[in-house]
């Protein structure tokens, strides 16, 4: 998955990435990932979820806490928290 600036991401283009990230971790179609699912619902384990973390930090060229992930199990949510994130910094 390729980088893009941080400007140029609003909660849809993470929400889309997100999706995509995870269907391609789960090896299912993008269009079976519901954004308002838990992770932890699609059966991935911490381990996938670092992984998807690790792709997030280098996709949007950031360092992420940790706990992001657990604290927003879900891709709506960890959108929204991301877009603030990424403002925060802008």
């Amino acid at each position: 998955m390729s980088n893009a600036s941080a400007g140029t991401h609003t909660a849809d283009t993470l929400r889309g990435w997100l999706a995509a990230c995870v269907a391609s971790h789960l090896g299912r179609p993008v269009q079976e990932i519901a954004t308002d699912v838990s992770l932890a619902d699609y059966g991935l384990d911490s381990v996938y979820v670092l992984a998807i973390a690790a792709e997030l930090e280098d996709y949007l060229d950031i360092s992420l806490d940790p706990t992001v992930m657990w604290d927003n199990p879900t891709i709506d949510g960890l959108s929204e928290v991301l877009v603030e994130e990424l403002v925060g910094r802008g």
